[in-house]
């Protein structure tokens, strides 16, 4: 799958795992420690607390799983292929997720929690936008499975099996990106306060229209 992306596939890719990066920073820094980007925390969260009082905790942090679907729902409903073809939703899609963080912005400065499931559902658009084009093969809002498929390769690279340097030389980049925009969201969040999020939500944008551009252009 990875064969037929186009070459410019690596820097889209660095740039939206540095967007999730900053915008998961902000949210563990603001959000009281609760990252938004992948929810795997989110799903062992909701199991604490099922058997507490805090009703509300639990309903909050359902909402936060729920967002992230929804999120994910738009890309699927709006992308109806799975290979990554010029003209499709892609500078939509971009452009709908920029929204989402700078409502979720407005929301978190007036002091309204519902800002943290915009945040959300602005990362599950990302990464079904992403896995959607890819075939699972670029996630840009967590690392688990990248580093599990680096893993994986590293042991079949140890048998003598060869090494896809593209694909190692991919899931480096979105590591790379990732830890960038999560010093870059510190960095914002702590300067800037929840306007952090103006940032990631700018580069959504600049990569919209870059996208039209090339896919008008060809």
């Amino acid at each position: 799958m990875l064969s037929r992306l186009p070459k410019w596939v690596e820097y889209g890719a660095f740039l939206l795992a540095l967007v999730a990066g900053s915008v998961n920073a902000v949210a563990l820094l603001g959000f009281h420690h609760q990252a938004v980007s992948h929810l795997s925390g989110t799903a062992t969260l909701i199991g604490s607390v099922l058997f507490s009082q805090s009703s509300d905790a639990l309903l909050h942090l359902i909402g936060i799983l729920l967002s992230f679907v929804i999120g994910s729902a738009i890309s699927g409903y709006m992308l109806t292929g799975r290979s990554l073809k010029l003209g499709r939703f892609y500078d939509v899609l971009l452009v709908l997720e920029a929204l989402f963080l700078l409502i979720a912005m407005y929301l978190l400065l007036n002091n309204y929690t519902s800002g943290h499931y915009l945040a959300s559902a602005a990362c599950g658009l990302q990464n079904a936008l992403a896995t959607t084009y890819s075939g699972a093969v670029v996630r840009t809002t967590h690392l688990t499975g990248i580093f599990t498929d680096l893993g994986i390769m590293l042991g079949e690279a140890l048998q003598g099996k060869p090494l896809d340097r593209r694909k190692a030389c991919l899931f480096i980049i979105i590591v790379l990106g990732f830890i960038c925009g999560g010093a870059l969201g510190s960095w914002l969040f702590l300067t800037l306060s929840f306007w952090a999020l103006s940032i990631p939500a700018f580069v959504c944008f600049v990569l919209a229209v870059l996208y039209r551009f090339v896919a008008t252009a060809s």
